[in-house]
């Protein structure tokens, strides 16, 4: 049986010339559009002269439009899901719609186009090459700084979202958490009149904060640099002797690291993990 389409288009994050042939295209062609924010959307269609029907679709009415949608998209409907600006599904509503779709074989079709992560991550003169999406920071105070804590560890850059109401207090909190030489970009209102990109280092956040050398106003991306140090490891290898050295060494050379480690724990009375750790660490 022939089923719709469900169309997941890239809107722009501000500059609305940013968005793409492809997704005024599809616009014109489908039947009715989910829309996270029906004001936004209005302007984008008005802008180019598209009319269409569209259906308020937001993580308040997500589970409980979705099955009315699958009916629709299974009678051969074409579905256009947008965001309130950028790319759908990133921190936005639509994962439990798409999850169906492909439990029903209905056909997903992404749009790309405006995303703010990227967009800060490709300006932000920090490196991309690995990097770790973390959306909005939790609210309470407690759980931040717990999460934080565990992002400061991170070989990978970090990407994170927040609005002009928490933004002081939480680079507050990664100037205290992070290392002072990191390096961190504050990118805000992308693509926008006010677009802002500033690269600073983390031990510099609170001058800046007090000086207000960035209008903490709009929307908000912040890029840090990856952690760099080598972690501390659990096991002070250091402590070991050199007797010891010169045995652990033999038992390397001819066993592997699960069997050395194994025999090494039951000689010199220490967890099989410790020495596991340790011929891992000599292997590199």
């Amino acid at each position: 049986m022939k089923t719709g389409t469900l169309y997941i288009i890239a809107t722009p994050i501000g500059n609305i010339k940013d968005i793409t042939y492809r997704a005024i295209k599809i616009l014109k062609k489908i039947d009715f559009i989910l829309a996270e924010n029906c004001f936004n959307t209005l302007k984008i269609l008005k802008k180019f002269k598209i009319k269409k029907k569209m259906i308020s679709f937001h993580e308040h009415n997500e589970k409980k439009k979705l099955s009315s949608i699958i009916l629709k998209l299974k009678n051969n409907y074409k579905i256009a899901l947008i965001s309130n600006a950028g790319t759908p599904l990133i921190n936005d509503p639509g994962f439990n719609l798409v999850k169906k779709c492909h439990k029903k074989k209905i056909k997903v079709v992404p749009i790309p186009g405006a995303c703010a992560a990227i967009t800060a991550l490709c300006s932000s003169g920090i490196s991309s090459n690995k990097f770790l999406y973390v959306g909005f920071l939790p609210l309470k105070k407690k759980k931040c700084i717990k999460t934080l804590k565990k992002l400061s560890i991170q070989k990978f850059t970090l990407i994170i979202y927040e609005s002009k109401y928490r933004i002081i207090n939480n680079l507050k909190r990664i100037s205290k958490i992070f290392e002072k030489n990191r390096k961190i970009t504050i990118a805000r209102e992308l693509t926008k009149y006010w677009e802002n990109i500033y690269q600073t280092k983390v031990g510099n956040l609170i001058k800046i904060i007090k000086k207000k050398k960035i209008i903490f106003k709009g929307e908000f991306v912040i890029i840090i640099e990856k952690y760099k140090k080598k972690l501390k490891s659990f096991f002070k290898f250091k402590k070991i002797s050199k007797k010891k050295k010169i045995i652990l060494k033999i038992l390397k050379k001819k066993l592997s690291c699960s069997k050395a480690a194994y025999i090494a724990s039951k000689i010199f009375l220490k967890k099989k993990k410790f020495f596991y750790k340790y011929f891992m660490k000599l292997k590199k």
